[in-house]
């Protein structure tokens, strides 16, 4: 059951990929990257990453997406619902894509892995947590004034000139 759950999740974040790159609708581009993201924060529980994996949902679900969205539904210039884009280089990008991907698969299949028993980790947040507020809680700080500071600069430049 594993597997056939790590296939399905698999499958579900490269569908919902291809559908983020080839919709023509914003919208619908949109919350195929919510699938992609989510299958995405999958792939990281699979690999025992628990504290990236609910990053991935926090910040890049829950900030980003919902980011763009809000900046999809509230441009000035949507006249209609239907808000779409143009690829120009579509065949161009997907000749690409298919190339990398024959070369990936190249590269893993000749790949000599080493293999070994996993055993699973105890529990990454709590590790993380103790570490951000001890041992890196002045780099930890900082960014979080350099993110206040970019906040700030962007609502400012986002003003209309009276």
């Amino acid at each position: 059951m594993t597997e056939f759950t790590f296939w399905f999740i698999i499958t579900l974040t490269i569908l919902s990929a291809g559908m983020v790159v080839l919709s023509n609708q914003l919208i619908y581009s949109a919350m195929a990257l919510l699938s992609t993201l989510f299958g995405v924060a999958g792939i990281y529980v699979f690999l025992w990453a628990d504290f990236i994996a609910g990053v991935q949902v926090l910040v890049y679900i829950g900030g980003i997406l919902i980011l763009i969205i809000f900046g999809i539904m509230l441009t000035n210039r949507i006249s209609s619902v239907r808000l779409s884009q143009t690829n120009v280089q579509q065949g161009v990008g997907g000749a690409v894509a298919i190339w990398l991907c024959i070369l990936m698969s190249l590269v893993i299949s000749k790949t000599p892995w080493f293999q070994a028993d996993a055993s699973e980790p105890v529990g990454t947040v709590a590790e993380v947590g103790t570490l951000l507020l001890t041992k890196y809680l002045l780099p930890f700080e900082a960014i979080s004034l350099l993110l206040l500071g970019a906040l700030i600069g962007a609502a400012v430049l986002s003003r209309k000139e009276n």
